[in-house]
This record gives structure tokens, sequence and C-alpha cells, in this order.
């Protein structure tokens, strides 16, 4: 499996800059973030990959776009892998108003608000993420799956911290948890 940090949103170049919440809801990608996603595209042509897990947030699917269009595969929205809510950009779509926006996207797997409600607490956040884990290990697909999701997620499964952009192959311990593969 194939973990990828979505590209740099707007979110993340002004919090980056300030340390301050600048309020963007569902934050979509700069114009670097489009590059990083290009980048990416190039990058896991070739890597063996059947189909693309991405978060419901505009900058997940903003950056599973262009790799979807290299690889010819469908994107596969799936909100199990979207942020931990904590901040604004953690606020998402509504499934109709992203059935709008992104019309040839399958959007029946998610809520029509999918995103929790308040603060999601570390235990909830936790528990959702080893949820994923589980039913990843016992899913025969799982090392040829791409999954496009955020910093939080990547943490919370891998340990990992990975830059907007970023990816890293993971593999299953004797235990049933992804680990990082690759140095």
């Amino acid at each position: 499996m194939i973990l990828l940090r979505h590209g740099q949103s707007q979110f993340n170049l002004h919090f980056h800059a300030t340390g301050v919440d600048p309020g963007i809801v569902d934050a979509p990608l700069t114009p670097l973030g489009h590059a990083q996603a290009e980048a990416a595209s190039r990058d896991l042509a070739g890597k063996g990959l059947r189909r693309i897990l991405c978060s419901p947030l505009t900058r997940a699917l903003e950056t599973a776009t262009p790799i979807a269009a290299c690889l010819n595969l469908p994107i596969l929205v799936t909100s199990a892998v979207r942020e931990r809510r904590a901040a604004s950009c953690d606020v998402g779509t509504c499934r109709t108003d992203l059935a709008r926006a992104w019309p040839h996207l399958d959007l029946s797997r998610i809520d029509e608000v999918w995103w929790h409600e308040d603060e999601e607490p570390h235990d909830v956040f936790a528990a959702r993420a080893a949820s994923f884990t589980a039913g990843m290990a016992a899913d025969p697909d799982w090392a040829h799956t791409l999954v496009v999701c955020h910093w939080g997620f990547i943490m919370a499964v891998t340990g990992r911290n990975l830059g907007n952009g970023e990816w890293i192959r993971c593999r299953m311990d004797e235990c049933g948890r992804l680990v990082a593969a690759d140095p």
C-alpha cells in the first residue's frame, strides 16, 4: 500500500506562514499543490497500483485526479481516510455539492455530512484509523492500493510525518499493523 499526503492546500500555505488557522473550509490546492499532484502521478507510475482510495476533502480529490488520469484508475471516495477534524480545513463539503463539483465520482459510500460535527476526539479518530487498517489487512488487494489522505491520518496509521505531496510505501507487519516499508 502507498499512502500519499495531498499536495499543499491554501490552508497549509497560510497556516505555515502565520501559525494561525486562516478559516478556509475544505481548502483547495495551491498552484504548488497541483504541481505536487502532477509530480506524484509521474512518481507512482509503474508501482503496480490497481486502485485509488481517496478522502472526500477537496485537497485530496484534487491530488488524486491527475494520478487517476495518469494510471487510468478510478477514484474510490471514502470518508474513512479523511483528516481528523481539528481545523477549519477539516470541515468538508456535503455529498450533494461534491457530486456537482465532481460528477464523474461515485460518492455513494459517503454520508451527506461525512465529517465530524465538532473537533473529533483523539480516541474516535484512533479507532477510525485502526478500523481502516484492520479492514485493509483483510483485503486481498491492499498491497496494490494508493490511499490519498492527510497528515494526521498517515501519522495515526504509521507514525510517520509526511510533507505535502510526499508518499510512503507500507507493509503489514505480523500483527496486521501498517508499517513504513521505505526508509
